[in-house]
Order: structure tokens, then C-alpha cells, then sequence
């Protein structure tokens, strides 16, 4: 049974994923010839945090050193060009009734590769907050986010359901031993399906918020 659900934000609850690629692409509108590859590494790397990714194409795609200053020039022009519109970026379909209805029955946490004190920010500002339990970012990883859940909660990992759209979600869910969902937008690539450990790969949250509920109410049936 379900006793706890884990969500992503960019890509699960917030349709985000194409204006944050967007924004990393202008954030690295000073070198045009890389812009393409850049942009492919940071969508193949959506459950990774920004600094990662900025030390990751700074020594594998320019070659170059990266330097504190640098790397906080480039942190400060991505989080300018996406916080505003985070905060009216479209809802992944299904995300506030499923919020809505599964916050009554469950405790729910954000994961998210965003910092942790921007994340708040947007929740805050959306809204949203009322809705979790906790809302966590980077600098922590994932997979340590999901263990200080378990911790938190005392719930097993076969208990604990952790959706993501990214590998590393996966991964986290795989490093942690909880269960994972898969979303995809439709249209975008699925990157899940065969996976070991992806229980289910969901277009929308709609169908998220009935897979929950068939494991919710199976479960009851099954009790004595």
C-alpha cells in the first residue's frame, strides 16, 4: 500500500521542462556554436542540479575551467529568466486535483533538483505549499532526499512512490529502493518503459491520481 508519494516538480507538477531548456539555452547565448549540445545535455539531465550541469559543460563540452565567479554569473542569469515565469507556468493536466485529493489521504513531499530555497519560493507563491508536507532542493541529492523522507515518516520503501520525467529520478528511486512512476509528456521521448523498477509510465496526472487510487483501494480490499 501507498503510504507516502514523493513528487518531481519540473515535468510532474509544473509543464516547465521546455521554458527552463529555453532559458538554459539564452543562459549560453555567448557561445552559439555549443548552444545545440549544451541544451541536449540539460534535457537528458533534468533530475540534475544546474551547478552539476554547469561544471559538467564547462569541463566535457568547452573545456575550460569554471570559476566561482562564472558559475554564479550563470546561475544568477538562468534563475533571472525562469522565476517570474515560474510562477505562472501551466500545471502538468491532473496536477492540482491529484495535489487536491491525494494531500487529504497521503503525505506528500517535493524532491527537485531546483534549489531548495527557490523551490519554497515557487510552492509559496503558487500556493501550493498547504499541499506538502516538506519541499526539498538541491544542494542534497535526490537519493538523500528520499532517505531523509523514509526517516521522517517511517514509512518502508515499498510503501513510498516517488514520480518523476527524469533518469535520475529513477535512479534516486532505485539507489533508495522506493517505488517509481514514470511521467512523460506526450509527444517527448520515453526514456522508462523496460526499466527495471518503473511500475507504470504516465502521460498526464490524471492518470497518475487513478493509478493511486486502484493501489489505494486494491490494498484496503486486501486487508482483513
Amino acid at each position: 500500500m501507498i503510504t507516502t508519494l514523493i513528487l518531481d516538480f519540473d515535468g510532474v507538477v509544473a509543464e516547465s521542462i521546455a521554458m527552463k531548456a529555453e532559458a538554459f539555452r539564452e543562459t549560453f547565448s555567448f557561445i552559439p556554436e555549443h548552444q545545440d549540445e549544451i541544451v541536449a545535455y540539460h534535457l537528458e539531465n533534468g533530475g540534475m542540479s544546474r551547478y552539476d550541469k554547469f561544471r559538467h559543460i564547462y569541463e566535457n563540452i568547452l573545456h575550460e575551467d569554471l570559476t566561482p565567479e562564472q558559475e554564479k554569473r550563470l546561475a544568477d542569469r538562468y534563475a533571472g529568466q525562469i522565476f517570474e515565469k515560474m510562477l505562472t507556468i501551466p500545471f502538468v493536466p491532473g496536477a492540482e486535483e491529484l495535489l487536491r485529493e491525494c494531500s487529504r489521504l497521503l503525505p506528500l513531499y517535493i524532491v527537485s533538483a531546483t534549489p531548495q530555497g527557490e523551490m519554497r519560493e515557487i510552492t509559496r507563491h503558487r500556493n501550493l505549499d498547504q499541499y506538502f508536507v516538506r519541499v526539498y532542493g538541491s544542494p542534497k541529492t535526490k537519493a538523500e532526499c528520499v532517505r531523509e523522507i523514509l526517516a521522517e515518516t517511517g514509512s518502508s520503501p515499498t510503501e513510498t512512490l516517488f514520480v518523476g520525467d527524469a533518469p535520475q529520478d529513477w535512479q534516486a528511486a532505485r539507489e533508495t529502493g522506493v517505488r517509481f512512476v514514470a511521467r512523460v509528456k506526450p509527444g517527448d521521448p520515453d526514456r522508462f518503459s523496460g526499466r527495471p523498477g518503473v511500475e507504470a509510465v504516465v502521460g498526464n496526472l490524471h492518470e497518475l491520481q487513478s493509478y493511486i487510487r486502484d493501489e489505494l483501494c486494491s490494498s484496503r480490499s486486501r486487508t482483513p
